[in-house]
């Protein structure tokens, strides 16, 4: 499968060189996918180092993803129809954001993202994002040749993969 990136870049799915780890977050400007991302970007050659490539999938039209994501250094994949989201089982919930766990990232991630927001140096989040607010996460480790290693279905927002863990789940030899 071939995705296009928010820039008109071809991204193979699987990666014929490399493993993907392939990210579904939820929405442009979403304060908790971006304080996840923050910290995939700060350790993104460290990522790249143990032969992975990184692909996150939003819900979010590209126009949007382009205000929000075109400084990340990795490719971001617009996916407002769900299309991938359907295929690989990453669902939205309610509870992506009632569960009790996500609340203090919520609070970390809002502290985090409104300073720059007030300032006007970053756009804020459209007051009803494309595909709504409650999409769920999901994390998967696909190897060149097609096949899923590992995945992770979250059950609440903040609920992905930390670098370590992705780190921790890449084969010596693949």
């Amino acid at each position: 499968m071939h995705l296009t990136n928010i820039h008109g870049e071809t991204v193979p799915v699987p990666d014929p060189e490399r493993l993907v780890h392939l990210q579904f977050r939820r929405f442009a400007g979403c304060p908790v996918c971006n304080l996840h991302l923050r910290s995939v970007v700060l350790r993104h050659d460290e990522i790249r180092a143990a032969a992975v490539r990184e692909v996150v999938v939003f819900h979010s039209p590209a126009a949007e993803l382009r205000e929000h994501a075109a400084d990340l250094p990795f490719d971001v994949i617009a996916d407002p129809d769900k299309v991938l989201y359907k295929r690989y089982g990453v669902a939205a919930s309610l509870r992506s954001l009632l569960d009790p766990r996500v609340w203090p990232t919520i609070l970390r991630a809002v502290a985090v993202a409104l300073p720059p927001v007030l300032r006007g140096k970053k756009p804020a989040p459209a007051a009803r994002p494309a595909g709504g607010r409650l999409g769920l996460p999901g994390d998967f480790l696909i190897a060149p040749d097609g096949r899923t290693i590992a995945r992770k279905l979250g059950r609440h927002a903040g609920d992905q993969w930390s670098v370590d863990e992705l780190l921790a789940l890449v084969p010596a030899k693949v």
